[in-house]
């Protein structure tokens, strides 16, 4: 397995290097990355997008159950089920490309940590530094034994050095493009879970989350982070659009539909 992955690690950086061949710029070169892995990964975005749309689509049925069940918890889960089923939908298929790019996020932050960049920066990011390292440095705090620096012992030093906030150079970059992360992975979570009650506590929890995991990418992955979830939510927002567009032609029709308690009792009859 360790052949494996270090395997993968040199054939990514290859790529890497390749591209940076092209455009002179470790920046750019990351961006041709990010396309290329958003195009190796197309089938699987592809499979995810007609998911959301199906759960869209079901949205309407979806609330006549829960209307219908609102005092009846497990019916109303058994009934939610059988919806899925019944459409062949996954309303956890939004966190699925997110897991498989992990391995390749943690590929590319071992290839980039270990890189030498010299101090490279695209646009103010500092390809090889994180935004933990950089505010570190900015308040004067000295890395551990290890050579890394920890958040806790930046915040600790912002307490007795606010003033060196003011050298933004080594940390605004980084620390802007974790801000975006943060709001895309949010978007990205409210399109594919819609107003599925469900997705609700992800929504909240998945932006939090991923502010954390940034705070020690180094920028060059955070950089391909940010764009690979741009796309990502580019597509959805039209994928979305159209499906509202074909429901506004032919909407979804509704199965029974309840009305009062009274009329269920009839229909049971």
């Amino acid at each position: 397995m360790g052949a494996i992955w270090s395997g993968a690690s040199d054939l990514l950086l290859k790529i890497l290097e390749f591209f940076y061949g092209i455009t002179n710029s470790y920046g750019f070169a990351i961006i041709l990355l990010t396309i290329a892995v958003r195009i190796a990964l197309y089938p699987l975005n592809q499979k995810q997008m007609l998911s959301m749309q199906q759960m869209q689509k079901i949205q309407p049925r979806l609330k006549v159950i829960q209307e219908k069940f609102a005092n009846d918890k497990q019916k109303m889960q058994e009934e939610t089920m059988r919806l899925y089923r019944e459409y062949k939908v996954n309303p956890a298929a939004g966190c699925l490309p997110l897991l498989v790019q992990l391995p390749i996020l943690i590929l590319l932050f071992n290839v980039l940590r270990t890189y030498d960049f010299a101090d490279t920066s695209f646009f103010g990011v500092l390809l090889g530094s994180s935004t933990t390292a950089g505010l570190s440095k900015a308040l004067g705090v000295a890395p551990a034994a290890n050579g890394e620096y920890h958040i806790m012992t930046a915040l600790s030093a912002l307490l007795t050095n606010p003033g060196g906030l003011a050298n933004v150079q080594y940390y605004l970059g980084n620390l802007a493009l974790l801000v975006g992360i943060s709001f895309l992975t949010w978007a990205q979570q409210k399109l594919s879970g819609g107003s599925n009650p469900q997705m609700a506590m992800m929504n909240t929890i998945m932006p939090f989350f991923m502010a954390f995991i940034c705070l020690s990418m180094p920028g060059g992955v955070m950089l391909y982070w940010g764009l690979s979830s741009l796309i990502g939510v580019a597509q959805q927002y039209f994928v979305m659009k159209k499906t509202s567009e074909e429901m506004a032609v032919k909407p979804v029709l509704h199965k029974n539909k309840p009305v009062n308690a009274a009329d269920d009792d009839d229909d049971e009859e």
